[in-house]
């Protein structure tokens, strides 16, 4: 189903993009939310947090060519990890996602959820 990768290198280069991106995108948002920019700023944090989830996932071998892969992925690390907040930062990085479509959420709900996926993001990345 996901097209073998041809040597370890290939798959190094792929998960250290991956993990750049990530950090890229989390100063993005932050730009963005600074901007007063909240529609991208929540697809950036939305971004940074599925590219964290492909890094580790890419590592672990594990599928991440789908929305519902990207999950799957955050689950199994948060388990793994035996880390729930995990769990919680992924959701809150959805609920952005979700937002840049909808602009439904209110300051206090970005506040926090800024917060969580920083935190997402960071853990996922410095544990892998």
């Amino acid at each position: 189903m996901y097209p073998l990768l041809q040597s370890w290198g290939e798959t190094r280069v792929q998960v250290q993009e991956h993990a750049q991106t990530a950090w890229e995108f989390l100063d993005d948002a932050d730009r963005q939310f600074a901007a007063g920019d909240v529609l991208q700023g929540s697809e950036k944090l939305w971004g940074a947090a599925a590219h964290a989830v492909m890094t580790a996932a890419q590592q672990q071998g594990l599928p991440f060519g789908t929305h519902h892969a990207l999950k799957t992925a955050a689950d199994q690390l948060a388990e793994d990890r035996s880390d729930p907040s995990l769990e919680a930062g992924f959701f809150a990085a959805q609920q952005f996602h979700a937002n840049f479509y909808h602009n439904f959420m209110e300051d206090d709900d970005i506040a926090r959820g800024r917060t969580l996926v920083r935190r997402f993001v960071e853990r996922v990345l410095i544990e892998s």
